[in-house]
């Protein structure tokens, strides 16, 4: 449905009926700046000038095609330091908390995307302490200028680095993927067989309709000399040392390599890491399953893209 489309079946509602952009929850009567908020964060979503130098932006780290990852172990920022964990990829993240590897803290979208605009350990976007100069970089152009308005209505200048973290929060929470041949019902033989398999060995932690638990586990033995501790990092328990959030298996075939080091090529390697040996046909039945899991809409879905237009002018 257009966005138009989708702004008339809501006027449609009752009174004080909630509303749902994209997959997102907003309240009833703010059905428009909420759409306009989706479609601001959309394009912030894919403009390098939240980055120092102008080269980086979201989507340099989260490409769509790859399940909004980037297909690399890491991915260094603006200073060339090379990166610590692998790109998370970003299906359904405005339903997981909390977000990223090894963080408790960051538990909602807004807190998770100063990270890579303003963090330092390691820089990504290298904006630290230049909020005023993101909001200088937008002011300047028109369509920005109106597309904030129109957003955050009532404000004097809704131009500010708290508002850009709310739109593209607002526009995350539009990724939902939940068309996979798994969601449909379309499983194959083999993928059946795989689903028996992962129900048995694998959904502990990979639970529910997310695929993850959202606790933090370690994989195998203590490595007080590993580079990154994990969890550990942030609270200072050495019963935390080496452990990680489990990630969601959604999308699971585009979004190689795995792991939070990006060292597991492969699903099987990935699986060999968790101490599973299967025979051959066995494996073979549960990357099935695990394929089953990707959403191919999601991938190209036009509401995800790189805006072609902004203001009604070609971007």
């Amino acid at each position: 449905m257009r966005r138009g489309g989708i702004l008339v079946a809501l006027a449609r509602l009752a009174l004080g009926a909630a509303c749902v952009i994209g997959g997102y929850a907003c309240a009833a009567g703010d059905e428009a700046a909420t759409a306009a908020r989706v479609e601001l964060g959309r394009r912030l979503f894919y403009d390098a000038d939240l980055s120092r130098d102008g080269t980086m932006s979201c989507a340099t780290c989260h490409e769509q095609r790859h399940g909004f990852t980037d297909s690399n172990r890491s991915h260094p920022g603006v200073t060339d330091e090379p990166g610590r964990r692998n790109i998370p990829g970003l299906a359904n993240v405005g339903e997981l908390s909390p977000l990223t590897w090894a963080d408790p803290r960051l538990a909602t979208l807004e807190a998770q995307i100063a990270v890579p605009i303003l963090g330092t350990h390691p820089v990504e976007m290298g904006m630290a302490g230049q909020e005023p100069e993101i909001a200088r970089r937008l002011r300047r152009d028109a369509c920005y200028r109106r597309m904030f308005a129109a957003a955050f209505p009532g404000g004097a200048d809704a131009i500010g680095y708290p508002n850009v973290v709310r739109a593209i929060a607002a526009f995350e929470r539009t990724l939902v993927a939940y068309g996979s041949n798994y969601d449909r019902g379309h499983l194959s033989l083999d993928a059946v067989a795989g689903r028996r398999i992962f129900d048995r060995d694998c959904a502990s932690c990979h639970a529910g309709k997310l695929f993850t638990d959202l606790a933090f586990h370690r994989l195998g033995a203590v490595d007080a000399n590993a580079a990154d501790q994990g969890l550990f990092e942030v609270t200072g328990n050495d019963a935390d040392r080496g452990k990680f959030r489990t990630p969601s298996l959604r999308n699971l075939s585009v979004t190689a390599p795995y792991l939070h080091d990006g060292s597991a090529r492969t699903p099987g390697d990935a699986i060999a890491r968790h101490g599973l040996h299967y025979p051959a046909d066995t494996l073979h039945a549960l990357e099935a399953f695990l394929e089953a899991l990707t959403d191919r809409d999601f991938l190209t879905n036009p509401a995800f893209s790189l805006p072609a237009t902004a203001c009604g002018r070609p971007l």
